[in-house]
């Protein structure tokens, strides 16, 4: 009786373990995956699209709302900027028609973007328009009517049941909500391909007035793009250049400071622009620290996690200083103490925002010059572009 009980007790832990396995591979088979085939980035063959320091130099004189003050200012600025001499503006602004900006130059310079690149992407991948199923456009601060994912529909002949996305006004992570929209939409349609396009539109927003926190976005944004193909096809996973593994978003809305911290208002004199405070960098670091709490534990390998509660723990009990952690949750990389996120990252892409942002973000993860050199070259080469950095 004994023998049988304990016979029927196996078979059922064997069959709860084959359907546990079973349930777990089919979690796995049937688990979504993102897959980035091709990256397209914007740059025109005009010579005369580049914004060097005396085409600067004539935007800034034209603007007889500037003193002498505000002369001062950008001088310093611009020089500080780390923004070389290759990167791009858009026509209406080279041109001198920055103050009365109209609509076809707005929807000139967004086809101009959007149509370079997208021809290069389908040129170079040979995937056709017609096997796009997702399409995704962001642009923060343009929304036409057609919107520019119909131009871009219309223009290509695609699909009548395509999934089409125009994202506005998400600043600099436009770029990565789209990638993230992609990545929930493969879940529900198998065997996809999908296009992200991330641009912004400078033209109709070159601010022309004279205050500081205003005028600053001149000095740091430029015209730029992309065209990004993904797909969900397992097979295909051998082509891709790079795999979403995990991403993380953190929306910080609901704090005043940080939802006023870049926003698009006019000044005392009517003059529409995009004002950056002097929150910014406050509100990016309260977020990139919220980011890290929940990215961390996906990205580093235990062992790592392990000496950090292990540091954590003898910092409590010898009540050492919080200074000695680092700023914002304990990111100063050391021998003892601290997160050392190389034992998990193997390249940092920081969001090349300017070398004030760059700098920050260095420090407080602990990155040295190498590690810090692609983003400031992409920021020299092609300056903040916004909602276009990916």
């Amino acid at each position: 009786m004994e023998g049988g009980l304990t016979m029927a007790l196996c078979l059922i832990t064997l069959l709860f373990t084959i359907f546990t396995l079973f349930k777990l591979l089919l979690q796995w088979k049937n688990q979504s995956c993102c897959y980035m085939l091709a990256y397209q980035c914007y740059k025109p063959i005009d010579p005369t699209r580049k914004l060097n320091t005396d085409s600067c130099v004539k935007i800034v004189l034209r603007n007889k709302n500037l003193g002498l003050d505000e002369y001062r200012f950008l001088l310093k600025t611009i020089v500080s900027s780390g923004i070389g001499e290759h990167t791009y503006a858009p026509k209406n602004v080279l041109e001198g028609h920055e103050e009365n900006p109209t609509l076809n130059e707005a929807v000139a310079e967004m086809d101009d973007i959007i149509f370079d690149t997208l021809d290069k992407l389908f040129a170079k991948t040979l995937v056709s328009p017609s096997d796009i199923k997702i399409l995704v456009v962001s642009v923060s601060l343009f929304s036409p009517s057609p919107c520019l994912t119909s131009r871009i529909v219309n223009r290509y002949k695609m699909r009548e049941d395509i999934k089409a996305f125009n994202l506005s006004g998400m600043g600099c992570s436009a770029s990565i909500v789209a990638i993230d929209l992609v990545n929930n939409l493969f879940k529900c349609y198998d065997n996809s391909y999908a296009i992200v396009v991330a641009t912004e539109s400078m033209g109709p927003n070159w601010y022309v007035g004279k205050e500081k926190q205003m005028v600053l976005s001149n000095c740091l944004f430029r015209s730029g793009g992309c065209s990004m193909l993904f797909t969900n096809k397992r097979e295909l996973k051998h082509q891709a250049m790079l795999k979403l593994n995990c991403l993380v978003r953190t929306h910080l809305g609901a704090n005043d400071e940080a939802y006023q911290c870049c926003i698009q208002v006019e000044d005392d004199s009517g003059y529409r622009g995009f004002r950056l405070t002097k929150n910014l960098p406050k509100a990016a670091s309260k977020i990139f620290a919220m980011n890290l709490r929940v990215l961390v534990p996906k990205i580093l390998p235990w062992r790592e996690l392990f000496r950090y509660v292990i540091a954590n723990s003898f910092i409590r009990k010898n009540k050492l200083p919080k200074g000695a952690m680092g700023a914002k949750g304990g990111l100063r990389q050391g021998p003892i103490i601290g997160l050392n996120l190389k034992t998990g990252v193997d390249h940092f892409c920081i969001h090349p925002g300017g070398r004030a942002v760059i700098d920050s973000v260095g420090k407080s993860l602990g990155l040295n010059a190498y590690d810090l050199e692609p983003a400031r070259m992409a920021l020299h080469r092609f300056g903040n572009t916004s909602s276009a950095v990916t």
